[in-house]
């Protein structure tokens, strides 16, 4: 509006008062708008055009005020009129130049606030997301506790299942090498009990030599309970002792005499079970092996584990009928250097190759469902690993033989 005023004082005749008049408007229309307008821009044009409308002003008043002295300066009033039309320009480009600064400022405040809002928009989700996952890991660990403590329990179940397994096997081989003796004193007693009828008949014939026959034999007959007797005390008394060895402590063993016990005891418990079954054994016990510290129960699980896998291997493949298979578990010690040696060779199925990574694993069997826990070999390897610093080794060619090696070291607490 103040730019079309300008335009109007331009154009308009100049008649001196008429152009003073109209410049007085201008003037006071600049001033009002300097109170109304109070953005920067405006105020920046209003500066710009206010000397161009002061010089049309005192020119005009010096017109009709004092036109001897407006003759004086006429002359240099287009000078007037050139520095304030040069001061306008310039300042109206300044202010081109401040407004798209300031446009460009407040395209950056806002870039920059869109930018804070996104931002925090973004620092608001990914709060939330990382709360939804912490929650989600939160259940998941419960989650997997819970998972972790079922499988300990299972893990627990399983091997005293599989204690309680070897425990019944040992118990039927026991129960073989304890019903020997018992059946021999039951023989005995029972013939003496004859004989002394006998005897008591004798004596009321008066017959005194036949009596004294009778006698003998009634002692001979003694002492055969007596060494069958003392030999069902040995078997529970060295059972006694594996027991009481069970609480991990270490004590010198025959290891020879460990070894013969516990192959009778898996053979025998099989043959309770199973009155068919029928292998060829074959021992080479090295006298040089001696008395070593063992935990005496411990070693005894791991024979009979390796014992049972072998008598198993060998009768699965009788059952294929190969002509002229002759089931065969042989079983040797012997002493090396800093260690002794345990042999335990069958000429079974065998172990596949695929299955060797596998062996020792914890719930890994190739036995068919129901059969096998999975954890003999495993505990089997424990003991002789961790607790007694051995070696346990499989050498083995499927469907020809397979040969469990146990190293154990001499003299180790």
């Amino acid at each position: 509006m103040v730019a079309a005023l300008f335009i109007l004082t331009i154009t308009l005749p100049r008649e001196n008062l008429i152009i003073l008049i109209w410049d007085i408007i201008l003037l006071a229309f600049i001033v009002a708008s300097f109170r109304i307008f109070n953005l920067a821009h405006v105020r920046q044009v209003l500066y710009a055009i206010l000397p161009m409308v002061m010089v049309s002003f005192l020119v005009s008043l010096s017109q009709v005020i004092w036109a001897d002295y407006y003759l004086t300066i006429e002359d240099y009033s287009d000078y007037f009129y050139t520095a304030a039309f040069t001061w306008m320009i310039a300042l109206l480009i300044l202010s081109n130049k401040q407004k798209k600064a300031l446009l460009k400022d407040r395209q950056h405040q806002e870039e920059e606030a869109a930018r804070i809002r996104m931002d925090a928009e973004l620092k608001a989700k990914l709060e939330a997301l990382v709360q939804e996952r912490t929650l989600e890991l939160t259940q998941q660990k419960e989650e997997l506790q819970e998972a972790l403590s079922a499988l300990k329990q299972t893990q627990s179940q399983l091997i005293q299942k599989e204690k309680m397994a070897s425990l019944g096997e040992l118990t039927a081989g026991i129960a073989h090498e304890i019903q020997n003796p018992l059946n021999f004193v039951n023989n005995f007693s029972e013939v003496n009990e004859e004989l002394i009828l006998e005897m008591v008949k004798e004596l009321l014939s008066g017959k005194t030599k036949e009596v004294m026959n009778v006698i003998e034999d009634i002692k001979a007959n003694n002492l055969k309970i007596h060494h069958h007797g003392k030999r069902a005390d040995a078997i529970v008394k060295n059972m006694l002792q594996h027991s009481r060895a069970s609480a991990g402590k270490k004590e010198l063993a025959d290891l020879n005499a460990l070894v013969d016990e516990y192959l009778r005891l898996s053979y025998h418990g099989l043959r309770a079970k199973d009155k068919a079954f029928n292998v060829a054994l074959i021992t080479n016990f090295d006298p040089g092996v001696g008395r070593i510290n063992i935990i005496q129960q411990d070693i005894g699980r791991v024979l009979l584990n390796i014992f049972n896998n072998a008598f198993y291997a060998v009768n699965e493949k009788k059952k294929r009928q190969i002509i002229g298979y002759e089931p065969t578990v042989s079983v040797c010690t012997k002493r090396l250097t800093d260690k002794v040696e345990i042999r335990v060779k069958d000429n079974g199925v065998g172990v596949p190759e695929n299955v060797m990574g596998k062996i020792f694993q914890p719930f890994y069997t190739t036995k068919p469902t129901g059969e096998g826990t999975g954890l003999g070999l495993s505990l089997s390897y424990d003991i002789v690993t961790k607790k007694h610093s051995g070696e346990l080794i499989v050498e083995t060619r499927e469907g020809e033989f397979a040969e469990f090696i146990i190293h154990l070291p001499v003299g180790v607490n």
